[in-house]
């Protein structure tokens, strides 16, 4: 069993190239396992253009090496494959595991009881050998297409009721000229940002602002870090496996895995309890997380934008903050004015919140008195 990891680099480095390129949404990677050359052939050379990166294996025991080097979104499998372990079985091991990932299934013997077996195992789709091209095109085109919807619909779901002026910030004073050239000049880098300031000063909004310039294609994703216990902002961050705890019915992403490729905003980071924080400073660090319940790391590829009402440097010297997560986390500081320090601006403000409240009843707003 020998599995070409130099290779496997340079598909990764010509992936994130490809990136720039205009190749397919989050360059997504799939892994074909089959036990005929030909049919792991026919798959690479006919999903390229999906993927931005394609691998195969023979058997369950290369593709196991090549999952501890690189994440998958989508495994394509055979359900008799050679060694003790096929298809099915390799599948719902993974998913015991916390495993996630979507997986086609092919057979060229296939009868109920499989087709129960495979879909029980959680099979995302199952097709019959021989197949042509166009048929394994349609099964990944469905899943990319449930997958993008399914993060889309989070998101939504997540915003619904939330207020965002989609005009972006307002005013002219110079603490705010002065924030907003801040801004810009922190766009282009991939470094975690800590935004500080009273409640109601728009720390929200300029974490929006900063996702919307930056160009990710993944998804803005807030979070209220004080509204939750440690365990419960754990599953929520990092998502968690079936059985990991009362209530576990079923396996579940978190919100770094649903920010893939975008922005996760960590709001009231101050009041994270301390237990949680060390989880946190560990995916800060690693760039990996681990669902509750699971023992396998997930690469992830986020920015952190962290904002607190409180005064974090006041906290660390309290003992109530991680001075570690406090410098992991404070790369790049913004500090929001309050609007005591912009008078100049409150004229402005005024007009922006009426002409934002008329656009959402549709009537015009007629001053009396």
């Amino acid at each position: 069993m020998n599995v070409n990891l130099e290779a496997l680099q340079t598909s990764s480095d010509s992936k994130q190239a490809a990136g720039k390129e205009g190749a397919p949404v989050r360059m997504a990677s799939v892994l074909i396992v089959d036990d005929e050359p030909g049919i792991r052939s026919f798959l690479q050379k006919g999903l390229r253009k999906y993927f931005g990166l394609v691998e195969t294996a023979e058997n369950v025991e290369t593709a196991e090496e090549l999952r501890q080097h690189c994440h998958f979104d989508l495994i394509i499998t055979d359900i008799r494959l050679p060694g003790q372990t096929g298809g099915v079985e390799w599948v719902r091991e993974l998913r015991e595991q916390g495993g996630t990932t979507g997986v086609i299934f092919m057979t060229a013997h296939a009868d109920l009881e499989t087709a129960i077996a495979a879909l029980r195992a959680g099979a995302e789709d199952f097709i019959m050998k021989p197949f042509r091209m166009e048929q394994m095109i349609t099964a990944v085109e469905r899943y990319l297409e449930r997958q993008k919807m399914q993060r889309e619909n989070f998101v939504l779901r997540r915003q619904v009721e939330q207020i965002y002026d989609s005009a972006g910030m307002v005013g002219k004073c110079q603490q705010m000229r002065t924030l907003c050239d801040v801004i810009k000049r922190v766009v282009p880098m991939p470094s975690t940002v800590l935004i500080e300031g009273e409640s109601g000063t728009g720390k929200e909004l300029a974490a929006r602002a900063i996702h919307e310039m930056s160009g990710r294609s993944g998804s803005f994703v807030p979070v209220n870090c004080g509204a939750m216990t440690a365990e419960l902002l754990e599953s929520e961050l990092f998502g968690h496996v079936k059985g990991a705890f009362t209530g576990a019915h079923l396996s579940r992403d978190g919100l770094f895995t649903y920010a893939s490729s975008g922005t996760l905003f960590l709001d009231e980071i101050g009041e994270t309890p301390l237990s949680m924080q060390a989880h946190l400073l560990r995916a800060l660090e690693e760039r990996t997380i681990r669902p509750v319940g699971s023992n396998r790391e997930v690469p992830i590829d986020v920015r952190i934008i962290a904002a607190s009402n409180r005064d974090l440097a006041q906290e660390v010297r309290n003992g109530d903050f991680r001075e570690d997560l406090y410098y992991r986390l404070n790369v790049l500081s913004l500090r929001m004015p309050a609007l005591r320090e912009r008078h100049e601006d409150i004229p402005l403000l005024a007009k922006h919140f009426i002409d934002t409240a008329i656009r959402r009843v549709g009537n015009r707003i007629i001053a009396t008195g």
